[in-house]
């Protein structure tokens, strides 16, 4: 008999439990909180910051759009309602600061983003250890997690506070899912997936990945996306103000699907592709949004998730697709996941060997020194299953399949470590 899948053995502790299901209990006689209004949510990052000016309204539109959609839709529980308050706070201040930094600091403007490299390809297929490696090379620059939870001021100022608010941040999640770190490992000073440097503009997938917000993402799929990607780059320029690099090292499976808008802000971008075996990622990735939401809902549907996942992940293959087409052979470097599983340095230097980056038997030293902390941090091993979400209809990832020579698996039981460990 196969051991239990993640999700199965997903549970949250018993004070949260207990918490949502009294949530729930006031629900059916009446009482329930009012859903928070964009007006609102501004108004309190305003007081909480001692500050008015976000640079521009473009944002309020989004930011009613998933409000909305989390009130009609995402049917949160208490945990849910407070995350999303609080993250929506937290998100408008930090949009505050950066334009106060702006201000004071004019030469974050001047700051130029030259050849970034983007690792993408589909989700759980190794670009997180991959992303990891690259950024332990002093010539690089990746966006760590405590800066993008708190990228003001854009100095050293108070850093180990900051450092400790994310690590007491992922604390909780980790208290809250408990299964989480084997499907994922987090760290306040580990690299950080850059789409969240989109999360501002609120016209980011991060949200759709928290919440079941099925009208807020067809809306967000029909946008243009160019000012989610400017609002990218001034991030970066606010963190390279801080401390600079020889070139940005970024990494979300996620721009695959916004690649046009992504070059048309970084015309000069460079990308990694991981290919991996579509019915094994999108597994992996349905089996890591579920253990997400259950921690914001008690009405989490595995089946719509894997259905949602094979749509969207089909077409931001299929959109990357024609963008890198369109790109020089030397602009795009292919891995195998495989590859990255079996010798994660070897990988990187197969990277390095194609940029014509000179690969230093420094760089390869902290490299190793890098992977060995993440392979003695991996807790647990995550365990899923294609049947469990009911994958079917593979046609979408045929042409994929075929030109990168893949045969996609049985839908079995798959197990692996956490993806920062591969």
């Amino acid at each position: 008999m196969p051991a239990p899948t993640t999700v199965e053995q997903t549970r949250a502790p018993f004070p949260v439990r207990l918490l949502n299901k009294c949530g729930t209990a006031l629900e059916k006689i009446g009482i329930e909180s009012t859903a928070p209004s964009a007006a609102e949510l501004i108004d309190k990052a305003k007081r909480r910051c001692g500050l008015e000016d976000f640079g521009g309204g473009e944002f309020v539109e989004p930011l009613s759009r998933l409000l909305e959609s989390c009130h009609r839709e995402a049917r949160l529980n208490v945990i849910g309602k407070m995350a999303l308050r609080s993250d929506v706070v937290r998100i408008l201040g930090n949009r505050l600061l950066l334009e106060r930094d702006r201000r004071i600091y004019p030469e974050i403007a001047q700051q130029t983003i030259r050849e970034p490299l983007f690792i993408v390809g589909l989700p759980r297929s190794g670009t997180t250890l991959l992303h990891i490696l690259l950024a332990a090379d002093p010539a690089h620059r990746a966006p760590l997690t405590w800066e993008v939870m708190s990228p003001s001021p854009p100095s050293s100022e108070d850093r180990q506070q900051r450092i400790q608010q994310a690590s007491r941040n992922l604390a909780v999640l980790r208290w809250l899912a408990p299964t989480f770190e084997s499907v994922h490992a987090t760290g306040a000073e580990l690299p950080q997936e850059c789409v969240s440097l989109t999360s501002p503009t609120f016209m980011s997938d991060q949200f759709d990945t928290m919440y079941n917000v099925p009208s807020y993402r067809a809306w967000f799929f029909s946008q243009d996306l160019r000012p989610a990607y400017k609002f990218h780059r001034r991030s970066l320029q606010h963190l390279q103000f801080r401390q600079s690099a020889e070139r940005w090292v970024l990494k979300a499976p996620a721009h695959m699907f916004a690649a046009p808008a992504l070059l048309s802000i970084y015309p000069d971008a460079r990308f990694v592709q991981i290919h991996r075996d579509p019915i094994e990622a999108v597994a992996s990735v349905s089996s890591l949004v579920t253990i997400l939401r259950q921690v914001f809902s008690d009405a989490v549907d595995p089946v719509q998730i894997g259905r949602d996942a094979l749509t969207y992940w089909s077409q931001a293959l299929k959109t990357f697709m024609r963008a890198r087409d369109q790109l020089l052979p030397h602009r795009v470097c292919d891995l195998r996941y495989d590859d990255v599983r079996r010798d994660p340095i070897a990988a990187a230097g197969h990277v390095y060997e194609h940029f014509g980056w000179p690969f230093s038997p420094e760089v390869e030293r902290q490299m190793n020194a890098v992977l060995a902390q993440q392979n003695s941090q991996t807790n647990g091993v995550h365990r899923y299953d294609a049947a469990y979400f009911r994958l079917e209809g593979m046609n979408g990832f045929a042409e994929y399949c075929e030109r990168f020579g893949i045969s996609p698996s049985a839908s079995s039981q798959q197990e692996e470590r956490a993806e920062a460990a591969a």
